[in-house]
Formats: structure tokens, sequence, C-alpha cells
């Protein structure tokens, strides 16, 4: 889905706004911004950057719309990075006996960044798995054959890079970290330390009983509580934009205390 095709889908399910935070890259965002005049959807230029934390920690960005370039620099290096990745995985599953190219990976990815999500929906197409996600559990997650560890940045470059560009970082999906609440709450503690922002207490694996958990922490450290559907079109199939597996509702009061610290 291109980034104008999902700001009309966002529009037609009725959203009043719309963040875009695709990993490591902001290539899509002007033509999301632009869609988003054009239709009447409040766009909001986003990042989702990927930190070195157990197995990894994802930091969201949000900014002005005047501010998001000053990521460029350090989204380079991201990308180099992910790249030299992509060739490693799949060098590797030649080895062991999958035919599959990068050109085929890209042609996937339709200009987007490429990741193992696109790896493995080629393993799907050519039927050496059944599924996107048999091809992680089996083969690309942390701990499988063809797994390969990705440069990242520490959290706290993570967030110390969001705040240089003028954006608001914010700690994504904290239930995927999948760490005890006394271990969540002294993270939290010192990434607030580092200038982290928000958490993202809304999220669509969450129980209600991490959202509740979350929120709590929240206030204890006086951080916006985001949310968001992890919308990813046929890569996370069942989840809406917006709604997730239709019970997830994030208020909009959200995003004006996001726009009160953006112009603050």
């Amino acid at each position: 889905m291109s980034p104008s095709e999902l700001v009309r889908h966002a529009k037609d399910a009725g959203l009043a706004a719309i963040a875009l935070t695709d990993h490591d890259t902001i290539a899509g965002i002007p033509e999301a911004v632009e869609e988003g005049r054009r239709v009447g959807m409040e766009v909001v230029p986003g990042i989702e950057i990927s930190a070195d934390y157990k197995n990894e920690m994802h930091i969201l960005g949000y900014f002005k719309e005047e501010d998001y370039l000053r990521m460029t620099p350090v989204l380079s290096y991201l990308r180099e990075s992910r790249e030299n990745r992509n060739k490693k995985i799949i060098d590797k599953l030649n080895e062991m006996g999958f035919d599959i190219t990068m050109e085929e990976v890209s042609s996937i990815a339709k200009g987007k960044v490429v990741g193992r999500p696109h790896i493995a929906k080629i393993m799907m197409e050519k039927g050496y798995v059944r599924s996107v996600s048999e091809a992680f559990e089996k083969y690309l997650e942390f701990g499988k054959p063809a797994y390969f560890k990705k440069e990242k940045l520490t959290p706290q470059q993570g967030i110390e890079t969001i705040l240089k560009a003028r954006g608001i970082p914010v700690l994504a999906h904290p239930v995927l970290l999948k760490i005890p609440f006394e271990e969540l709450d002294a993270l939290l503690k010192e990434l607030v330390s580092y200038g982290l922002k928000g958490i993202e207490a809304y999220y669509v694996y969450n129980s209600e009983d991490f959202t509740i958990t979350s929120l709590e922490l929240a206030r204890k450290y006086n951080l916006v509580p985001t949310g968001g559907s992890d919308f990813h079109g046929t890569f996370k199939p069942g989840i809406n934009i917006g709604t997730g597996y239709g019970n997830l509702r994030v208020d909009y009061g959200i995003l004006i205390r996001i726009k009160e610290l953006l112009y603050s």
C-alpha cells in the first residue's frame, strides 16, 4: 500500500488523523502529507527506529512537518546497516536451499525499506512456508538459523537523535519487550533521564491489564500515553487501521498533547 493509498484508507475508515511511522525511513512522508491535504486528512510525520535492547526496542518519533528531514543523516546510516543485514539473511537462506534473490524481495517492498517481512512474504509466495509468521518462527526471528542481528542505535542515542531533530520520542509497544513490571518501571526511569516523552499505552496486542499498567507508568513519569494500531496492511492480516482487531480506540486528545510538546 502506497502512502497515498494509506491516507485514503485512513480517511475511508473515519479516522481524524494518522501518523506515518515507517521503520527507519521517512521516504513516504511527503506523499502522505500531500495526499492528506488533498483529501482532508491530518498526517503527522513520524519514524520508528530500532534500538539495541536485549533483542530489540522500538522508539517512535513524531515531528512537525518542517523538522522531520533532520532525521536524514542517521537514517542513511541505519538504512545501510539494514541492507547489509538483508544480504546476510538472503545469503544464508540460499545456503539452506531456498532460491530467493534480493531483486525479488525489493520488488515486494515497492520502494519501501526492505526488511524481514518482505523476505518472509517471498518465502510464502514460493511455497517454502505457509505464512509470514511461519517464516519468522522457523527461520527469521531471534535464535533461528537465518537470523542476523541488526546494527542499531542505543536507546539513549535513539532518543537523543529524535530530540535533536526537534521531535517527540516515544517508547513503542512496550508489551513486546516481554519484561516484568519492575524491569519495565526501571527501564522507563532510565529512558526518561535521556529525554523520553511518551509511552505507547494503547496498542493492538495489549491486554486490558497491560494498558492499565502502561497508563499508570505514564502518570508516574509524566509521559504522554500514545497509541496506534500498528497497521501493516497484508503483512499483519486481521489488523484494521485505527481499531486493530476492532476494540482499539486512540483519542484525538493524545495528538493534541503531542502537538503541545512539539510547539512548546
